[in-house]
């Protein structure tokens, strides 16, 4: 008895001194005793889910990658390697997945190296339910095909993740009673048996009507006339770091008001709190604004805005002054704006891509997690269904795009810190680098006619 009321005091102990310490996972801020040991929100909201659903993920490196508040999303294989070593129990994870653990007297546990293998592995999911196993990629931020990093296609959770620190890429799929709960209304039988990402062959069919459906309100929320802010400068005027700066934090501005309008059009607008949107935006307007300038806004950015900064000519002193960090996110930039151009993100897919980020359930403070979910997946599984009856011939196009998330996610969260006398320069060396490949594609693509021959008709 005695040694069961030390270790309850113990837990106690520590659970009130959470609020002073670090999670154990990442370092972040801790929130409290989760699953046996103090840790965050997000880590535990990541080790609910994964153990919930059973998922199996991959690390692309040494299953050794550092764990921090910004680095945890890029291996969600290692962070849930930590999760276990660090005494995370399973057993503490109520079993219907409702909010709140199972007992809360249960403490961290330890566990052999053999046991989280069979975790890691997917083999005691296997063993403990027949259910069909569940890969899913390194969703998190692999690095794979950011520049820095030579594969990843998403960065701050980067490949194979996307939007948030817990959605990945699925290989096997769901059962149809999942998807039920996804889409939030009764499914057409063939919903059942939406192709598997990776594993599909290609083969023309028409779109399922609840997508078309969804998928037509996003884009009739969306504003997609060009923008308005001026962008003419007369030949021979020559643009300065601050001028340069005010036009940015212009159209800044009237990007980020087309957000707060579009939230308003939403189809699920009514689906949750004022609250909850407030803290999505906040946590995501520049990656939305990234977004839509990677895509909808290229032509402009790429035509009216390259300009403007051509005739900017920063000074030795910003030259030598700028910092490692901002060419960490030019390189990602330029990476960026050639990845989507060679995409060619049609306005359907982008709206999809862009609510899925929006709708990151592991934002904290947000009231209600499992709708967010549930919104999220739904656009998922629409923006695979659409892109996969648009591009029949393209199998690797809804994972390609949607590793494109992590990547943006990544690039805004490191854009906070570069310094603002430093984002002149960094938006004209991206833009001229990307312009200029841009004229190097068209020249090289364009028929070549040798003089004195007139091509073949």
């Amino acid at each position: 008895m005695y040694q069961i009321l030390t270790e309850r005091w113990e837990i106690i102990r520590n659970y009130e001194q959470a609020e002073q310490r670090s999670c154990l996972i990442c370092g972040d801020r801790a929130t409290g005793l989760h699953y046996g040991i103090i840790s965050c929100e997000g880590c535990k909201g990541f080790f609910k889910r994964s153990i919930c659903n059973k998922r199996v993920y991959r690390c692309s490196r040494d299953k050794n990658c550092e764990m921090s508040r910004k680095q945890r999303n890029r291996c969600q294989y290692c962070r849930l390697l930590k999760c276990l070593q660090m005494g995370m129990n399973r057993k503490a994870i109520r079993e219907d997945g409702m909010p709140g653990g199972r007992n809360k007297s249960i403490g961290p546990v330890q566990i052999s190296d053999e046991e989280i293998e069979r975790i890691m592995s997917g083999q005691e999911f296997k063993d403990d339910a027949n259910m069909p196993e569940h890969t899913w990629g390194n969703n998190g931020d692999s690095d794979h095909s950011s520049p820095g990093n030579g594969i990843s296609d998403g960065n701050q959770p980067s490949p194979v993740s996307t939007l948030s620190s817990n959605r990945s890429v699925e290989l096997n799929g769901y059962t149809a009673a999942l998807r039920e709960q996804y889409i939030g209304n009764a499914m057409a039988q063939h919903y059942q048996f939406l192709p598997h990402l990776f594993g599909y062959a290609a083969q023309p069919r028409s779109l399922y009507p609840q997508s078309h459906t969804l998928i037509s309100q996003l884009v009739a929320a969306e504003e997609l006339a060009p923008l308005g802010t001026p962008m003419l400068i007369e030949d021979g005027y020559r643009v300065t770091q601050v001028e340069l700066f005010a036009l940015l934090c212009r159209l800044a501005d009237e990007l980020l008001f087309r957000q707060i309008s579009w939230i308003k059009k939403l189809p699920f607008f009514c689906e949750l709190s004022i609250e909850d949107y407030t803290r999505l935006l906040s946590a995501t307007w520049q990656e939305l604004i990234l977004l839509a300038c990677l895509t909808v806004y290229s032509a402009q950015v790429l035509g009216d805005l390259a300009n403007v900064t051509d005739k900017y000519t920063p000074s030795d002193d910003e030259l030598q002054s700028f910092s490692e960090d901002g060419m960490e996110v030019m390189e990602k930039l330029i990476y960026l704006f050639r990845k989507f151009h060679q995409l060619k993100v049609s306005n359907e897919e982008y709206a999809c891509m862009k609510a899925i980020n929006f709708l990151n359930q592991d934002i904290r403070g947000l009231t209600n997690v499992t709708q967010l979910e549930q919104l999220n997946k739904r656009y998922w599984y629409v923006c695979q269904d659409y892109t996969e009856y648009k591009y029949p011939h393209q199998p690797k196009r809804f994972p390609e795009i949607m590793m494109c998330l992590p990547e943006i996610r990544c690039i805004a969260g490191k854009l906070v810190n570069i310094p603002l006398e430093q984002l002149p320069l960094l938006f004209k060396a991206v833009l001229h680098s990307c312009k200029s490949s841009l004229n190097n594609y068209r020249t090289s693509s364009s028929p070549c006619v040798t003089k004195g021959t007139a091509p073949a008709n």
